[in-house]
Protein backbone atom coordinates (compact mmCIF):
# COMPACT_ATOMS: atom_id res chain seq x y z
CA UNK A 1 0.00 0.00 0.00
CA UNK A 2 0.86 3.35 -0.74
CA UNK A 3 -0.24 5.31 1.87
CA UNK A 4 0.07 9.67 1.86
CA UNK A 5 -0.19 12.01 4.47
CA UNK A 6 -0.90 15.83 4.18
CA UNK A 7 0.97 17.70 7.03
CA UNK A 8 -0.53 21.33 8.18
CA UNK A 9 2.32 22.95 6.59
CA UNK A 10 2.07 21.27 3.45
CA UNK A 11 4.77 18.75 3.66
CA UNK A 12 4.50 14.66 2.24
CA UNK A 13 5.54 11.52 3.38
CA UNK A 14 5.75 8.16 1.95
CA UNK A 15 5.50 9.29 -2.36
CA UNK A 16 7.40 7.15 -4.66
CA UNK A 17 8.03 8.77 -7.95
CA UNK A 18 7.79 6.43 -10.92
CA UNK A 19 10.66 7.43 -13.86
CA UNK A 20 9.90 8.81 -17.05
CA UNK A 21 9.98 11.92 -19.17
CA UNK A 22 7.00 14.41 -18.91
CA UNK A 23 5.59 15.65 -21.51
CA UNK A 24 4.36 18.89 -20.69
CA UNK A 25 3.26 21.15 -23.95
CA UNK A 26 2.00 23.67 -22.39
CA UNK A 27 1.89 27.69 -22.91
CA UNK A 28 3.44 30.25 -20.76
CA UNK A 29 2.38 33.87 -20.31
CA UNK A 30 -1.23 35.23 -20.32
CA UNK A 31 -4.12 33.15 -22.13
CA UNK A 32 -7.04 34.81 -23.95
CA UNK A 33 -10.28 32.81 -22.46
CA UNK A 34 -12.33 30.37 -24.91
CA UNK A 35 -15.25 28.04 -25.23
CA UNK A 36 -17.91 29.09 -23.18
CA UNK A 37 -16.67 30.76 -19.85
CA UNK A 38 -13.62 33.16 -19.02
CA UNK A 39 -10.48 31.06 -17.35
CA UNK A 40 -9.59 33.04 -14.39
CA UNK A 41 -7.41 33.27 -11.26
CA UNK A 42 -7.17 35.62 -8.06
CA UNK A 43 -4.89 38.29 -8.40
CA UNK A 44 -3.68 37.81 -4.75
CA UNK A 45 0.34 36.88 -6.09
CA UNK A 46 -0.41 33.51 -5.89
CA UNK A 47 1.04 32.73 -8.82
CA UNK A 48 3.22 34.41 -11.47
CA UNK A 49 1.96 35.64 -15.00
CA UNK A 50 -0.10 38.54 -16.18
CA UNK A 51 -3.48 40.23 -15.13
CA UNK A 52 -6.38 39.97 -17.89
CA UNK A 53 -9.72 41.61 -17.07
CA UNK A 54 -12.86 39.01 -16.96
CA UNK A 55 -15.21 39.50 -19.30
CA UNK A 56 -19.04 38.35 -18.56
CA UNK A 57 -19.07 34.48 -18.61
CA UNK A 58 -21.20 33.16 -21.74
CA UNK A 59 -23.77 30.14 -20.39
CA UNK A 60 -25.59 29.21 -23.22
CA UNK A 61 -29.43 28.18 -22.44
CA UNK A 62 -30.92 26.19 -25.05
CA UNK A 63 -34.61 26.94 -25.70
CA UNK A 64 -35.96 22.96 -26.39
CA UNK A 65 -38.00 21.18 -23.83
CA UNK A 66 -37.65 17.29 -23.87
CA UNK A 67 -39.90 15.41 -21.59
CA UNK A 68 -38.50 12.28 -20.31
CA UNK A 69 -39.85 9.75 -18.10
CA UNK A 70 -38.15 7.79 -14.81
CA UNK A 71 -39.27 4.11 -14.47
CA UNK A 72 -38.57 2.84 -11.28
CA UNK A 73 -35.72 0.07 -10.75
CA UNK A 74 -35.23 -0.56 -7.59
CA UNK A 75 -35.47 1.06 -3.95
CA UNK A 76 -35.12 0.39 -0.12
CA UNK A 77 -31.46 1.58 -0.03
CA UNK A 78 -30.16 4.59 1.98
CA UNK A 79 -28.32 6.53 0.33
CA UNK A 80 -27.08 5.37 -3.49
CA UNK A 81 -24.35 7.24 -4.81
CA UNK A 82 -23.08 4.90 -7.79
CA UNK A 83 -24.14 2.37 -10.27
CA UNK A 84 -22.17 -0.25 -12.27
CA UNK A 85 -22.58 -2.83 -14.28
CA UNK A 86 -19.44 -5.32 -15.10
CA UNK A 87 -18.91 -6.58 -18.57
CA UNK A 88 -19.27 -10.14 -18.12
CA UNK A 89 -22.61 -10.96 -19.46
CA UNK A 90 -24.82 -11.05 -16.64
CA UNK A 91 -26.67 -8.21 -16.55
CA UNK A 92 -26.59 -7.80 -13.07
CA UNK A 93 -26.67 -4.23 -11.95
CA UNK A 94 -24.32 -3.34 -8.67
CA UNK A 95 -25.80 -0.16 -6.66
CA UNK A 96 -23.41 1.31 -4.18
CA UNK A 97 -24.41 2.51 -0.60
CA UNK A 98 -23.06 4.75 0.60
CA UNK A 99 -23.11 3.27 4.32
CA UNK A 100 -20.65 0.62 3.41
CA UNK A 101 -22.86 -1.71 1.46
CA UNK A 102 -22.67 -2.68 -2.86
CA UNK A 103 -26.05 -4.02 -3.44
CA UNK A 104 -27.20 -6.70 -6.77
CA UNK A 105 -30.03 -5.90 -8.73
CA UNK A 106 -30.65 -8.93 -10.62
CA UNK A 107 -32.01 -9.46 -14.25
CA UNK A 108 -35.44 -10.29 -13.11
CA UNK A 109 -35.53 -6.83 -11.06
CA UNK A 110 -35.36 -8.22 -7.90
CA UNK A 111 -33.04 -7.00 -5.15
CA UNK A 112 -30.50 -9.80 -4.30
CA UNK A 113 -31.21 -10.05 -0.35
CA UNK A 114 -27.09 -10.42 0.35
CA UNK A 115 -24.90 -7.77 -0.51
CA UNK A 116 -21.99 -8.46 -2.98
CA UNK A 117 -20.23 -6.56 -0.81
CA UNK A 118 -20.40 -5.20 3.06
CA UNK A 119 -17.79 -3.03 4.54
CA UNK A 120 -19.63 -1.02 6.92
CA UNK A 121 -17.50 -2.44 9.82
CA UNK A 122 -14.50 -0.67 7.66
CA UNK A 123 -15.99 2.67 6.59
CA UNK A 124 -16.30 5.33 9.18
CA UNK A 125 -19.80 6.38 11.32
CA UNK A 126 -21.50 8.81 9.47
CA UNK A 127 -23.57 11.39 10.36
CA UNK A 128 -26.93 10.28 9.66
CA UNK A 129 -28.12 13.71 9.10
CA UNK A 130 -25.52 15.15 6.63
CA UNK A 131 -22.50 12.99 5.40
CA UNK A 132 -20.11 13.32 2.65
CA UNK A 133 -18.02 10.23 3.39
CA UNK A 134 -18.61 6.68 3.46
CA UNK A 135 -18.54 3.99 0.53
CA UNK A 136 -18.14 6.55 -2.49
CA UNK A 137 -17.27 4.95 -5.54
CA UNK A 138 -16.90 1.63 -7.57
CA UNK A 139 -15.32 0.05 -10.33
CA UNK A 140 -14.73 -3.38 -12.17
CA UNK A 141 -11.75 -4.25 -13.68
CA UNK A 142 -12.04 -4.21 -17.44
CA UNK A 143 -11.02 -8.27 -17.58
CA UNK A 144 -13.30 -8.76 -14.64
CA UNK A 145 -15.21 -11.75 -16.35
CA UNK A 146 -11.94 -13.28 -16.17
CA UNK A 147 -10.24 -11.93 -12.78
CA UNK A 148 -12.89 -11.03 -10.99
CA UNK A 149 -10.97 -8.01 -9.69
CA UNK A 150 -13.14 -4.79 -8.60
CA UNK A 151 -12.11 -1.47 -6.95
CA UNK A 152 -13.60 0.47 -4.31
CA UNK A 153 -13.03 4.53 -2.54
CA UNK A 154 -14.27 4.41 0.58
CA UNK A 155 -13.37 6.44 4.06
CA UNK A 156 -11.68 4.78 6.57
CA UNK A 157 -10.90 5.22 10.41
CA UNK A 158 -7.12 6.53 9.96
CA UNK A 159 -4.37 6.35 12.32
CA UNK A 160 -2.61 10.05 10.71
CA UNK A 161 -2.76 12.53 11.67
CA UNK A 162 -5.92 13.01 10.35
CA UNK A 163 -8.88 11.15 11.98
CA UNK A 164 -9.65 9.20 8.60
CA UNK A 165 -8.66 8.65 5.11
CA UNK A 166 -10.10 7.72 1.86
CA UNK A 167 -8.75 4.40 0.88
CA UNK A 168 -8.70 2.79 -2.57
CA UNK A 169 -8.84 -1.00 -2.22
CA UNK A 170 -8.98 -3.85 -4.73
CA UNK A 171 -11.37 -6.99 -3.53
CA UNK A 172 -11.58 -10.54 -5.58
CA UNK A 173 -14.87 -12.07 -6.34
CA UNK A 174 -15.40 -15.01 -4.22
CA UNK A 175 -14.05 -18.13 -5.47
CA UNK A 176 -17.76 -19.84 -4.51
CA UNK A 177 -20.00 -17.73 -5.22
CA UNK A 178 -20.30 -15.02 -8.56
CA UNK A 179 -22.17 -12.62 -5.99
CA UNK A 180 -20.07 -12.42 -3.21
CA UNK A 181 -16.83 -10.21 -2.79
CA UNK A 182 -14.41 -12.10 -0.52
CA UNK A 183 -14.14 -9.64 2.36
CA UNK A 184 -10.40 -11.44 3.24
CA UNK A 185 -8.85 -10.42 -0.22
CA UNK A 186 -8.91 -6.56 0.44
CA UNK A 187 -5.33 -4.90 -1.26
CA UNK A 188 -5.30 -1.11 -0.35
CA UNK A 189 -3.78 0.53 -2.80
CA UNK A 190 -3.72 4.05 -1.79
CA UNK A 191 -4.71 5.62 1.59
CA UNK A 192 -5.49 10.13 1.33
CA UNK A 193 -5.21 11.23 4.62
CA UNK A 194 -8.54 13.49 4.72
CA UNK A 195 -7.93 16.64 6.87
CA UNK A 196 -12.12 17.48 6.99
CA UNK A 197 -15.36 15.56 6.28
CA UNK A 198 -16.34 16.82 3.48
CA UNK A 199 -14.86 17.28 -0.01
CA UNK A 200 -14.01 13.63 -0.43
CA UNK A 201 -14.47 13.14 -3.91
CA UNK A 202 -14.60 9.39 -4.81
CA UNK A 203 -15.36 8.44 -8.40
CA UNK A 204 -13.32 5.35 -9.85
CA UNK A 205 -13.34 4.33 -13.34
CA UNK A 206 -11.40 2.65 -16.22
CA UNK A 207 -10.43 4.50 -19.03
CA UNK A 208 -10.77 3.80 -22.43
CA UNK A 209 -7.04 3.23 -21.94
CA UNK A 210 -7.37 0.49 -19.26
CA UNK A 211 -5.75 2.78 -16.71
CA UNK A 212 -7.91 3.43 -13.24
CA UNK A 213 -8.88 6.97 -13.17
CA UNK A 214 -9.72 8.65 -9.37
CA UNK A 215 -11.62 11.76 -8.28
CA UNK A 216 -10.00 13.56 -5.34
CA UNK A 217 -12.08 16.03 -3.37
CA UNK A 218 -9.38 18.89 -1.79
CA UNK A 219 -10.14 17.78 1.40
CA UNK A 220 -12.59 19.74 2.94
CA UNK A 221 -14.04 22.36 4.85
CA UNK A 222 -14.12 25.74 2.80
CA UNK A 223 -11.81 27.84 0.61
CA UNK A 224 -9.28 25.17 0.09
CA UNK A 225 -7.54 26.32 3.40
CA UNK A 226 -6.64 25.35 6.56
CA UNK A 227 -5.87 22.35 8.67
CA UNK A 228 -4.45 19.97 6.09
CA UNK A 229 -3.89 22.39 3.29
CA UNK A 230 -1.52 23.63 1.41
CA UNK A 231 -0.62 27.60 2.83
CA UNK A 232 -1.09 30.00 0.28
CA UNK A 233 -1.58 27.40 -2.43
CA UNK A 234 -4.23 24.99 -1.69
CA UNK A 235 -4.49 21.41 -2.19
CA UNK A 236 -6.20 21.99 -5.73
CA UNK A 237 -3.43 23.77 -6.82
CA UNK A 238 -0.40 21.80 -4.90
CA UNK A 239 0.95 19.26 -7.76
CA UNK A 240 2.74 17.44 -5.36
CA UNK A 241 -0.83 16.67 -3.08
CA UNK A 242 -3.17 13.67 -4.33
CA UNK A 243 -6.40 16.18 -3.36
CA UNK A 244 -8.44 18.20 -5.34
CA UNK A 245 -6.90 16.33 -8.67
CA UNK A 246 -7.85 13.08 -11.11
CA UNK A 247 -5.45 10.71 -10.82
CA UNK A 248 -4.68 8.00 -12.68
CA UNK A 249 -2.36 4.78 -12.29
CA UNK A 250 -2.08 1.39 -13.45
CA UNK A 251 -3.88 -1.64 -11.50
CA UNK A 252 -1.98 -4.38 -13.73
CA UNK A 253 1.64 -3.17 -12.69
CA UNK A 254 3.57 -2.66 -9.96
CA UNK A 255 3.21 -2.94 -6.16
CA UNK A 256 0.85 -2.13 -5.16
CA UNK A 257 0.50 -0.42 -8.58
CA UNK A 258 2.47 1.67 -11.46
CA UNK A 259 2.10 4.61 -12.79
CA UNK A 260 1.86 5.51 -16.61
CA UNK A 261 4.71 6.27 -17.94
CA UNK A 262 2.92 8.92 -19.96
CA UNK A 263 1.52 10.81 -16.57
CA UNK A 264 2.45 14.35 -16.87
CA UNK A 265 3.95 15.14 -13.62
CA UNK A 266 6.67 12.05 -14.08
CA UNK A 267 10.10 13.35 -13.43
CA UNK A 268 8.93 16.09 -11.46
CA UNK A 269 10.78 15.60 -7.86
CA UNK A 270 8.17 18.08 -6.17
CA UNK A 271 4.87 16.47 -8.20
CA UNK A 272 2.95 13.65 -7.10
CA UNK A 273 3.33 11.46 -10.16
CA UNK A 274 0.21 9.96 -10.03
CA UNK A 275 -1.93 13.12 -10.95
CA UNK A 276 -3.75 13.15 -14.73
CA UNK A 277 -5.12 16.98 -13.94
CA UNK A 278 -5.26 19.36 -11.32
CA UNK A 279 -7.45 22.17 -9.68
CA UNK A 280 -10.66 20.66 -9.04
CA UNK A 281 -12.66 21.03 -5.78
CA UNK A 282 -15.02 18.02 -5.54
CA UNK A 283 -15.08 16.44 -8.28
CA UNK A 284 -18.57 14.73 -7.71
CA UNK A 285 -18.83 12.09 -10.84
CA UNK A 286 -16.91 11.75 -13.97
CA UNK A 287 -17.58 9.68 -16.52
CA UNK A 288 -15.60 8.52 -19.88
CA UNK A 289 -17.41 8.81 -23.03
CA UNK A 290 -18.50 5.64 -24.56
CA UNK A 291 -18.30 7.02 -28.26
CA UNK A 292 -17.04 10.08 -29.95
CA UNK A 293 -13.67 10.69 -29.27
CA UNK A 294 -14.12 8.74 -25.19
CA UNK A 295 -13.62 12.48 -23.59
CA UNK A 296 -13.42 12.19 -19.96
CA UNK A 297 -16.21 14.86 -18.38
CA UNK A 298 -16.45 15.74 -14.94
CA UNK A 299 -18.62 17.55 -12.84
CA UNK A 300 -17.15 20.11 -9.71
CA UNK A 301 -18.68 20.94 -7.14
CA UNK A 302 -18.75 24.34 -6.30
CA UNK A 303 -18.92 26.55 -3.22
CA UNK A 304 -20.58 30.00 -2.89
CA UNK A 305 -21.89 30.79 -6.30
CA UNK A 306 -21.60 28.53 -9.50
CA UNK A 307 -21.03 25.02 -10.58
CA UNK A 308 -19.25 23.62 -13.41
CA UNK A 309 -18.47 20.35 -15.84
CA UNK A 310 -14.94 20.32 -17.45
CA UNK A 311 -13.59 18.07 -20.04
CA UNK A 312 -10.61 16.88 -18.67
CA UNK A 313 -7.19 16.31 -20.44
CA UNK A 314 -3.76 15.28 -19.20
CA UNK A 315 -2.09 18.01 -17.57
CA UNK A 316 -5.00 20.51 -17.33
CA UNK A 317 -5.70 22.44 -14.20
CA UNK A 318 -9.26 23.70 -13.88
CA UNK A 319 -8.29 26.96 -11.62
CA UNK A 320 -9.84 25.46 -8.05
CA UNK A 321 -9.09 27.23 -5.39
CA UNK A 322 -8.26 30.30 -7.59
CA UNK A 323 -11.62 30.09 -9.23
CA UNK A 324 -15.06 29.29 -8.89
CA UNK A 325 -16.43 27.99 -12.38
CA UNK A 326 -15.28 30.39 -14.68
CA UNK A 327 -15.07 33.50 -12.05
CA UNK A 328 -12.29 34.67 -10.34
CA UNK A 329 -12.25 33.36 -6.34
CA UNK A 330 -10.20 35.05 -3.12
CA UNK A 331 -10.42 32.66 -0.77
CA UNK A 332 -10.55 35.69 1.90
CA UNK A 333 -13.74 36.90 0.26
CA UNK A 334 -15.74 33.84 -1.37
CA UNK A 335 -18.87 36.08 -3.09
CA UNK A 336 -18.00 38.86 -4.87
CA UNK A 337 -15.87 37.39 -7.86
CA UNK A 338 -12.88 39.90 -8.37
CA UNK A 339 -12.99 41.72 -11.60
CA UNK A 340 -9.54 40.65 -13.09
CA UNK A 341 -7.50 37.69 -12.56
CA UNK A 342 -4.40 36.12 -13.69
CA UNK A 343 -4.99 33.27 -16.52
CA UNK A 344 -1.87 30.83 -16.02
CA UNK A 345 -0.99 28.66 -12.79
CA UNK A 346 2.34 28.36 -11.25
CA UNK A 347 3.92 26.58 -13.93
CA UNK A 348 2.77 29.20 -16.73
CA UNK A 349 0.01 27.02 -17.53
CA UNK A 350 -3.12 28.58 -18.74
CA UNK A 351 -6.18 27.64 -16.96
CA UNK A 352 -8.44 25.26 -18.39
CA UNK A 353 -12.67 26.60 -18.93
CA UNK A 354 -15.20 24.56 -17.99
CA UNK A 355 -17.37 23.87 -20.63
CA UNK A 356 -20.76 24.47 -18.51
CA UNK A 357 -21.39 26.65 -15.82
CA UNK A 358 -24.67 27.68 -13.85
CA UNK A 359 -25.17 29.79 -11.33
CA UNK A 360 -26.86 29.43 -7.30
CA UNK A 361 -29.62 31.11 -8.07
CA UNK A 362 -31.71 31.43 -11.82
CA UNK A 363 -30.65 34.33 -13.74
CA UNK A 364 -32.54 35.23 -17.03
CA UNK A 365 -34.75 31.45 -16.78
CA UNK A 366 -31.21 29.60 -17.26
CA UNK A 367 -30.78 26.39 -14.67
CA UNK A 368 -29.68 26.46 -11.31
CA UNK A 369 -28.67 24.56 -7.97
CA UNK A 370 -26.34 24.24 -5.56
CA UNK A 371 -24.27 21.13 -6.06
CA UNK A 372 -23.54 19.46 -9.43
CA UNK A 373 -23.93 15.42 -10.06
CA UNK A 374 -21.87 14.75 -12.96
CA UNK A 375 -23.48 12.71 -15.62
CA UNK A 376 -22.61 10.78 -19.19
CA UNK A 377 -23.11 11.40 -22.59
CA UNK A 378 -26.06 9.95 -23.82
CA UNK A 379 -24.98 6.76 -26.36
CA UNK A 380 -28.75 4.90 -26.25
CA UNK A 381 -31.39 4.13 -28.59
CA UNK A 382 -34.44 5.02 -26.64
CA UNK A 383 -34.28 9.14 -26.63
CA UNK A 384 -33.07 9.89 -29.60
CA UNK A 385 -33.54 13.63 -28.86
CA UNK A 386 -31.11 13.35 -26.01
CA UNK A 387 -28.55 11.39 -28.67
CA UNK A 388 -24.82 12.43 -28.35
CA UNK A 389 -26.11 15.25 -25.31
CA UNK A 390 -24.22 15.21 -22.04
CA UNK A 391 -27.20 14.28 -19.08
CA UNK A 392 -26.72 15.37 -16.13
CA UNK A 393 -28.27 16.95 -12.97
CA UNK A 394 -27.72 19.14 -9.72
CA UNK A 395 -28.40 17.57 -6.26
CA UNK A 396 -31.43 20.54 -5.25
CA UNK A 397 -32.29 23.70 -4.79
CA UNK A 398 -32.07 23.51 -0.78
CA UNK A 399 -31.50 21.32 2.20
CA UNK A 400 -34.97 21.14 3.53
CA UNK A 401 -36.81 19.57 0.85
CA UNK A 402 -35.38 17.63 -2.54
CA UNK A 403 -35.93 19.59 -5.32
CA UNK A 404 -33.10 17.97 -7.59
CA UNK A 405 -33.03 18.52 -11.51
CA UNK A 406 -32.09 16.74 -14.68
CA UNK A 407 -29.87 18.72 -17.19
CA UNK A 408 -28.63 18.33 -20.62
CA UNK A 409 -25.95 19.58 -22.40
CA UNK A 410 -25.63 20.04 -25.82
CA UNK A 411 -22.56 21.01 -27.98
CA UNK A 412 -22.92 23.34 -31.41
CA UNK A 413 -20.39 23.26 -34.34
CA UNK A 414 -18.51 25.52 -32.45
CA UNK A 415 -17.76 23.94 -29.20
CA UNK A 416 -20.52 25.69 -26.97
CA UNK A 417 -22.76 23.86 -25.07
CA UNK A 418 -26.32 24.94 -24.56
CA UNK A 419 -27.73 23.77 -21.46
CA UNK A 420 -31.52 23.53 -20.41
CA UNK A 421 -33.09 21.21 -17.95
CA UNK A 422 -35.28 18.40 -19.02
CA UNK A 423 -38.89 18.21 -18.00
CA UNK A 424 -40.21 15.04 -15.84
CA UNK A 425 -43.03 13.30 -16.90
CA UNK A 426 -46.12 12.37 -14.57
CA UNK A 427 -45.02 15.28 -11.45
CA UNK A 428 -46.70 18.40 -10.73
CA UNK A 429 -43.96 20.46 -11.34
CA UNK A 430 -41.97 18.81 -14.14
CA UNK A 431 -39.01 18.26 -11.30
CA UNK A 432 -37.69 14.78 -9.79
CA UNK A 433 -38.85 16.28 -6.22
CA UNK A 434 -36.14 14.19 -4.54
CA UNK A 435 -32.14 14.90 -4.12
CA UNK A 436 -30.41 13.91 -6.80
CA UNK A 437 -27.37 11.35 -5.61
CA UNK A 438 -25.51 10.36 -9.23
CA UNK A 439 -26.12 8.68 -12.24
CA UNK A 440 -25.46 5.68 -14.25
CA UNK A 441 -24.96 3.58 -17.41
CA UNK A 442 -25.95 0.14 -18.48
CA UNK A 443 -24.05 -1.45 -21.42
CA UNK A 444 -26.68 -0.26 -23.81
CA UNK A 445 -25.43 2.89 -23.08
CA UNK A 446 -29.17 3.61 -21.19
CA UNK A 447 -29.11 5.71 -18.43
CA UNK A 448 -29.95 5.36 -14.42
CA UNK A 449 -30.71 8.16 -11.77
CA UNK A 450 -30.27 7.82 -8.19
CA UNK A 451 -32.41 9.96 -5.61
CA UNK A 452 -33.17 10.08 -2.08
CA UNK A 453 -35.79 11.60 0.09
CA UNK A 454 -33.23 12.07 2.53
CA UNK A 455 -30.07 14.69 2.70
CA UNK A 456 -27.94 12.14 4.88
CA UNK A 457 -27.14 8.72 4.90
CA UNK A 458 -30.39 7.56 6.95
CA UNK A 459 -33.55 5.88 6.09
CA UNK A 460 -34.86 3.72 3.45
CA UNK A 461 -35.61 6.30 1.09
CA UNK A 462 -33.10 5.78 -1.59
CA UNK A 463 -34.29 5.16 -5.04
CA UNK A 464 -32.57 3.38 -8.72
CA UNK A 465 -34.82 4.79 -11.52
CA UNK A 466 -34.16 4.38 -15.30
CA UNK A 467 -34.11 7.28 -17.80
CA UNK A 468 -36.87 6.66 -20.21
CA UNK A 469 -38.69 8.35 -23.07
CA UNK A 470 -42.62 9.83 -22.89
CA UNK A 471 -44.68 8.80 -25.67
CA UNK A 472 -44.18 12.39 -26.52
CA UNK A 473 -40.38 11.93 -26.54
CA UNK A 474 -38.78 12.66 -30.14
Amino acid sequence: MRRFSRLSNGSRKGRRIAAGEREDGTAKGCQAASRVAVVVVVTSGLFAGCTAPAPEPVTPSGGVTTTIALEPVADGFVAPVALEIPDDASGRRFVVDQIGLVRIIRVSGELAPTPFLDLRDRVVSLSPSYDERGLLGLAFHPDYAVNGRVYVYYTASSGTEFSAENRVSEFRVSSSDPDLADLDSERVLLAMGSPQSNHNGGQLAFGPDGYLYIGTGDGGAGNDVGLGHTAGLGNGQDKSSLLGKILRIDVDDGDPYGVPADNPLVGDPEAAAEVYALGLRNPWRFSFDSGGARRLFVGDVGQNLFEEVNIVQSNGNYGWNAREGAHCFDSGDANPPSAECRTVDAADRPLVDPIIEYGHRSTQGRPSGISVIGGYVYRGDSIPALSGQYIFGDWSTGFIIGDGSLLAAEEDGTGQWALRELKVADTSTGRIGRFVLAFGRDGDGELYLLTSQRTGPSGTTGQVHKITATDSTN
